[in-house]
């Protein structure tokens, strides 16, 4: 039987992580066959703490460890749990998600069938459940709001681009070799992008189920978006053929009503009017369609600000990330 090895990074994840290895405690694959590298990277809660009891109380896994990412990065601490893992395979988990009972044991199946990367359907939920959280949670789910990623939503098994919480083959991190730590938020599309030119797949299989937990606030989740796109931006320097053309959409968006509002003080208004009316018709249908799958709530009136400003948000960080990204070369 193959021996599995759980890697989860974790900054400042005290509200999160105990559910977490709750969900490991509860997997349906022998747990004597089962590695957990719990990897801190200075938190300041009891995160840590948390680690360390686990470590205590658990003592029926295969073996645990608690790790240091001193360099705090999320990348280098996965580095470190490819450095340090045991198992036959490694399945990288973040820290805010949740899991099935029978995950490991999908993923497993899925490897012993011939495949060295495997993953499924990670779809968000959100924590303290209200009207306006469900709302958010609407926004975040939707092709419109998120991505067109098969990994939120694809029905079929098929072979993808990406995954989240995917189970990889030992060798293939000896064949491709580790996250590209001078990236943030992109290190996966990175790594994935080398493990494709190596030949390897990405086998999705939509019975394999795990769950991130969404930002319960506006605030932070259009700081997340911000984010993803500011990255994006750098990542062009980096490695451009590891980004889809659909991570820019947001980035035209907000150069197109730029220039839009530019011609509109200069005196041209239609190309604004045009704009704003074929967006706003787009956002509004899917809006709608967005509610027919998922439910009204008393603020799902609100959807169509909500995309704009998540639109705006990542656009906004990518052309921020690509000047960031002129300004580095410019002084090198």
């Amino acid at each position: 039987m193959m021996t599995v090895s759980i890697g989860i990074v974790a900054l400042n994840e005290e509200e999160y992580l105990p559910s977490l290895l709750e969900n490991i405690e509860d997997q349906t694959y022998p747990h004597e066959n089962i590695e957990v590298l719990l990897i801190d990277s200075g938190s300041h809660d009891k995160t840590k703490d948390i680690m360390n009891n686990f470590k205590m109380k658990a003592a029926y896994f295969r073996n645990i460890e608690v790790l240091d990412n001193p360099k705090k990065k999320q990348a280098s601490g996965w580095n470190i749990a490819i450095q340090n893992f045991l198992g036959d395979i490694l399945i990288r988990i973040d820290a805010h998600s949740e899991i099935p009972k029978d995950f490991i044991e999908k993923n497993v199946k899925l490897i012993e069938s011939g495949e060295y990367i495997a993953g499924g359907l990670r779809p968000c939920k959100i924590i303290n459940e209200n009207a306006w959280t469900r709302t958010l949670l609407q926004a975040e789910n939707s092709m419109f709001g998120s991505s067109i990623n098969a990994c939120r939503r694809s029905k079929t098994k098929k072979y993808v681009k990406t995954m989240f919480h995917a189970a990889y083959r030992r060798e293939v991190f000896e064949k491709v070799g580790k996250f590209n730590e001078n990236l943030g938020r992109t290190e996966d599309n990175e790594l994935h992008w080398r493990m494709r030119q190596a030949g390897y797949k990405f086998c999705f299989a939509p019975d394999i189920i795990s769950y991130q937990y969404a930002r319960s606030g506006l605030k932070k989740m259009l700081k997340q978006k911000y984010e993803n796109g500011y990255w994006i931006g750098l990542t062009v320097g980096v490695c451009p053929k590891c980004l889809s053309v659909f991570y820019f959409i947001p980035f035209c968006f907000v150069m197109a009503l730029f220039v839009s509002l530019l011609c509109f003080f200069m005196g041209t208004k239609c190309i604004l009017s045009v704009l704003l009316t074929v967006y706003g018709a787009v956002t509004i249908l899917m809006s709608f369609l967005t509610i027919v799958q998922n439910g009204f709530t008393k603020f799902s009136i609100l959807l169509p600000v909500l995309f704009f400003l998540l639109h705006c948000s990542y656009g906004i960080g990518t052309l921020l990330g690509i000047g960031e990204l002129l300004k580095k070369r410019n002084k090198s």
